[in-house]
């Protein structure tokens, strides 16, 4: 992915941010229309699009909804690395989505959610967090996934930090369906040829896989990928912890 521009000097609201909270509880169960609330003891807080000043505006007709989550794809930005997480952070995201709608083409920013360095969890494409709402974020398997991104670029050599991993893997330990390991693997079948497979091949995928995984791509980058065992093996420890009600 080629690094995207960022504005600065965009009027931006005080950031308050609260740990999330593993607390066990309730999980509700998916009508079928996508308003499914997701697993509330496992969800992490989420920073919401009207923090970093999304514009609702250009974003084009109305969230498509699936009806589970079979699979994590994790991105990164390509970003630079250096960023404040309160004052560059709303910007960087604003910057992303404008790429996406505008250079190419897309309803709305492509990633369902996206992280910083520090952990921070943020509202990528609109629809309602707590829903399984479709993203645009791997060619071919976008139905019934989720897109996370890391905003920066974390290439070989470069450090992955502890905070950001946590927070990816409290996303996945939060939106993957009951009954999925993090750990193991998922059938999903692709819907493009543009994909590493070809139209209508299924294929099994790791429940957490990078976006190389199923995409020609150097993303999320080696460093990245490298952590993702260690991502599977946070994000089911963490489910292991909940209590799953029906």
């Amino acid at each position: 992915m080629r690094p995207l521009r960022y504005k600065l000097g965009v009027a931006l609201l005080p950031l308050v941010f609260v740990a999330a909270s593993t607390v066990p509880g309730r999980e509700s169960r998916d009508p079928g229309d996508g308003s499914v609330t997701h697993r509330a003891s496992l969800r992490p807080v989420v920073i919401g699009r009207s923090t970093w000043h999304a514009d609702e505006k250009s974003v084009h007709g109305k969230p498509q909804y699936d009806r589970s989550v079979k699979a994590i794809f994790i991105h990164h930005t390509d970003n630079p690395n250096d960023y404040d997480c309160k004052t560059d952070v709303p910007a960087m995201l604003l910057a992303i989505e404008e790429t996406h709608i505008h250079d190419m083409g897309w309803d709305d920013l492509g990633y369902n959610f996206i992280v910083d360095r520090c952990g921070n969890i943020y509202e990528g494409r609109a629809g309602g967090v707590d829903r399984d709402v479709r993203g645009a974020h791997t060619e071919g398997f976008n139905v019934d996934t989720v897109g996370v991104a890391a905003l920066g670029n974390f290439g070989k050599g470069q450090k992955v930090p502890r905070p950001m991993l946590e927070a990816i893997a409290s996303i996945a330990a939060w939106k993957l369906d009951p009954g999925i390991d993090p750990r193991g693997r998922v059938r999903l079948v692709s819907s493009n040829d543009e994909s590493r497979f070809p139209k209508g091949k299924a294929v099994m995928l790791h429940a957490i896989s990078g976006h190389r995984d199923a995409y020609e791509t150097t993303c999320p980058g080696d460093a990245l990928y490298a952590k993702l065992p260690w991502i599977r093996d946070a994000a089911a420890r963490l489910r292991a912890k909940a209590i799953w009600t029906t």
